[in-house]
């Protein structure tokens, strides 16, 4: 855990890597703004507890004698999530839903957390609001998972059910590795989810949703079909259309989000496709070529999140 401390008590936590760019962003905007005061701590370090008090105690940075009452602080920022047992993941969640129903603003809610965390999850509900999406298919058995493969004409798309930044995807277009790869991913218990290729592959706009405004855009990694940054995709800011600037907001304002990115993937046969909507974007690529300073304006936005909440509190006080 490590802390930031300002003059001012509007105190935000951030859940997630205290060290890294994205945090010494966060940092950086906060030592230009001193209003604020930011501590970071890690997701692992996250307890609740009940008991003879029947008062709910939510904590970081341990269970231990230097705990953090998580209801001290005026807002929190889930900057990742890392990956953990399906009981950890529950915990974490269960924490965050407490602590947003006794009015702490958290960003991104643990509803659309829990949304956008399962990619499936993600585009099932882009497809229920009328977007294009891949075809994707989520089986169990590796028997199954190869009938996916060959459904999807021998050129598929296996990723984590859970995760970003490209980590554990691949493109398969070969039925002996199709075979091998799911077999790994058998022993491993995991899911298998299985998307269509959607050519050319590599070339896709991001629409980062800060709030009220949104942020495109177009990356191409001429070699990876990953656009993502850390891939070495080449970002390049776009203005975006009102259609998509209209469908950015409806579906992370629908889906619980604050501040998220919806990812559109190019297709040669038609419209772009949502690929996925990330409840803990990464700006990296985008900031090296937007002069909006991103941190600032997350910092900006959180700080409108903990003012609805105190106008809130008034409303509902006898």
């Amino acid at each position: 855990m490590s802390i930031l401390m300002v003059d001012d008590r509007r105190r935000i936590l951030v859940l997630g890597a205290g060290d890294g760019w994205h945090s010494n962003q966060l940092k950086a905007a906060v030592a230009m703004d001193r209003r604020y005061e930011l501590t970071f701590c890690q997701y692992e370090s996250l307890f609740a507890s009940v008991g003879r008090s029947a008062r709910m105690s939510l904590g970081c940075n341990s269970y231990s004698p230097s705990a953090l009452p998580l209801d001290s602080f005026d807002a929190v920022l889930a900057r990742t999530m890392p990956a953990g047992s399906l009981e950890k993941i529950t915990l974490r969640l269960s924490v965050l839903h407490a602590l947003a129903a006794v009015s702490v603003p958290v960003i991104n809610s643990p509803r659309g957390l829990e949304l956008a965390i399962d990619k499936f999850s993600t585009l099932a509900y882009a497809e229920r609001l009328g977007y294009d999406t891949p075809e994707t298919l989520v089986v169990q058995s590796r028997a199954e998972a190869m009938t996916c493969f060959d459904h999807l004409g021998g050129d598929c798309v296996v990723k984590p059910i859970f995760g970003g930044e490209g980590r554990g995807v691949m493109r398969i277009r070969d039925r002996e590795l199709a075979w091998t790869v799911f077999s790994s991913l058998d022993q491993m218990d995991a899911v298998f989810y299985i998307q269509a290729f959607v050519p050319p592959g590599g070339h896709d706009t991001r629409l980062l949703v800060i709030g009220d405004h949104v942020i495109a855009a177009s990356r191409e990694n001429k070699d990876d079909f990953r656009t993502n940054h850390a891939h070495g995709a080449k970002t390049r800011l776009v203005e975006p259309t009102r259609e998509q600037t209209e469908m950015a907001k409806r579906l992370t304002t629908s889906m619980g989000l604050t501040i998220a990115a919806v990812d559109m993937i190019d297709s040669l046969d038609g419209s772009p496709k949502v690929l996925e909507v990330n409840a803990v974007p990464g700006w990296k690529g985008i900031q090296q070529v937007c002069e909006t300073n991103i941190a600032a304006g997350i910092i900006q936005t959180i700080s409108e999140q903990m003012n609805v909440a105190k106008n809130e509190r008034k409303v509902s006080e006898p």
